[in-house]
């Protein structure tokens, strides 16, 4: 007898196997409407355990300050018609506006009998800065070339899966998905328990594809807040645009009102990608091979030739030999090509555990980022660090997905509202 994978069982069981996972109950859902808003109180909470607004123009967790840790899911629609899935991003919108202010999914009404509402692991706990991200991906239109719900004409030209990359070793069960949820909070468990509990609602209309949990540098290890570091030991995110910039936003990250369909109007696009570190291999490097691989000075992430993180790249300084000081293979000078593409990194460091294929540690970075166009931005940067990178010998690209960040939601709608309309 064939054995049955996870995945299919859980699309063979459909309503039920997210119930077996992670547990039943009947769900009182809160509609935008009857939800209520007031935040909670936030005496003697701290700047890491406030609450990010859910409502607005655009989504939190695009531009908000990068929190300290990372839940990511990508999910498979199980639903056949367009009204469940509407009703699907109506509760999930009601849901992450409770878990954001730092509220359980709902009220138990008194019934021990029956399954808790909330699976409980945050009674009590701070919001912690979630915010929870919701995007569509390529498939959510079309699937086989099949219209699954009558949206395919409105999918914007510039969602489509990524080209091909050399050196890509891409693996199905780190890519793709129908809706993505980026969960990112000052504490791991907030971050999961939103995860777990939209998982659970969704019973019956979207199973897990995929999930991948996230780790930066706490706040309390660097109060100053500086650029994170990958595993590798550099910093990363040094070269991104000012978020606080709202003309810069606009020209990189925001869909504008004449590009694209109009319902993606002060959305954005999303690219994640799940790359493997080859981390014994790198540990065995010289720090100068490690730098000229970069670009940049491991201690104080200055270009090569330069002082300061933050100052400017030089990519015709030469040395004494007449050597480019930033070699032409280095990460920074393939990145930033002529200037003209610029994309907003958030990336977060992972760990698996073991590798079992190699024995090595399973260890990398999910990087992600935001744009207005990924065929314009992020493939050709892309396209040009596959061909030449340096860090290329230190690293594989095994996972890949591209989603449509929806717009943000206002109070008494829902994320998807613009969609569906």
């Amino acid at each position: 007898m064939r054995k049955i994978s996870r995945r299919e069982l859980l699309r063979l069981t459909g309503a039920g196997g997210l119930g077996m996972l992670l547990g039943g109950g009947t769900l009182k859902w809160l509609s935008p409407s009857n939800v209520s808003t007031s935040a909670p109180a936030a005496s003697g909470m701290s700047a890491t355990g406030q609450a990010v607004p859910f409502y607005g123009k655009h989504q939190s967790g695009i531009v908000t300050p990068a929190q300290d840790f990372l839940y990511f899911a990508a999910f498979d629609l199980i639903a056949t018609d367009r009204d469940e899935v509407r009703i699907l991003l109506q509760k999930w919108s009601a849901i992450a506006a409770r878990l954001q202010r730092g509220e359980t999914v709902g009220d138990d009404e008194g019934k021990p009998l029956v399954p808790p509402v909330d699976t409980g692991e945050t009674i009590g706990l701070h919001p912690m800065s979630l915010s929870l991200t919701f995007g569509v991906g390529p498939s959510f239109f079309r699937q086989k070339g099949v219209n699954r719900f009558g949206l395919a004409d409105r999918q914007p030209e510039v969602l489509s899966e990524l080209p091909p990359f050399p050196g890509d070793n891409l693996k199905e069960e780190w890519c793709g998905g129908d809706i993505c949820v980026q969960a990112c909070a000052n504490d791991p468990q907030v971050a999961f328990h939103a995860i777990r509990n939209l998982a659970r609602v969704a019973r019956g209309a979207a199973v897990l594809r995929w999930t991948q949990a996230g780790f930066q540098r706490t706040s309390t290890a660097d109060a100053a807040k500086g650029t994170p570091r990958n595993l590798l030991g550099f910093k990363d995110g040094t070269a991104n645009p000012d978020t606080t910039d709202n003309e810069q936003m606009n020209q990189v990250v925001w869909v504008q009102p004449d590009e694209g369909p109009d319902w993606m109007v002060n959305g954005s696009y999303m690219v994640v990608r799940r790359i493997q570190m080859r981390i014994e291999v790198w540990d065995r490097t010289t720090l100068q091979e490690e730098e000229n691989t970069f670009g940049r000075h491991r201690e104080s992430g200055a270009p090569l030739g330069k002082q300061n993180e933050f100052d400017p790249l030089d990519l015709e300084r030469k040395n004494e030999r007449g050597e480019l000081i930033i070699p032409e293979n280095a990460h920074v000078r393939l990145a930033f090509g002529d200037g003209t593409e610029k994309i907003l990194r958030r990336s977060y460091s992972y760990t698996n555990g073991i590798d079992l294929d190699t024995g090595h540690l399973d260890a990398g970075l999910l990087f992600i980022c935001f744009q207005r166009d990924p065929l314009k931005q992020f493939v050709p940067i892309q396209q040009r660090l596959a061909k030449q990178d340096a860090l290329n010998e230190y690293i594989v690209h095994v996972g890949s997905a591209v989603f449509a960040c929806l717009p943000g939601a206002q109070e008494g709608g829902y994320l998807g509202e613009t969609l569906f309309a």
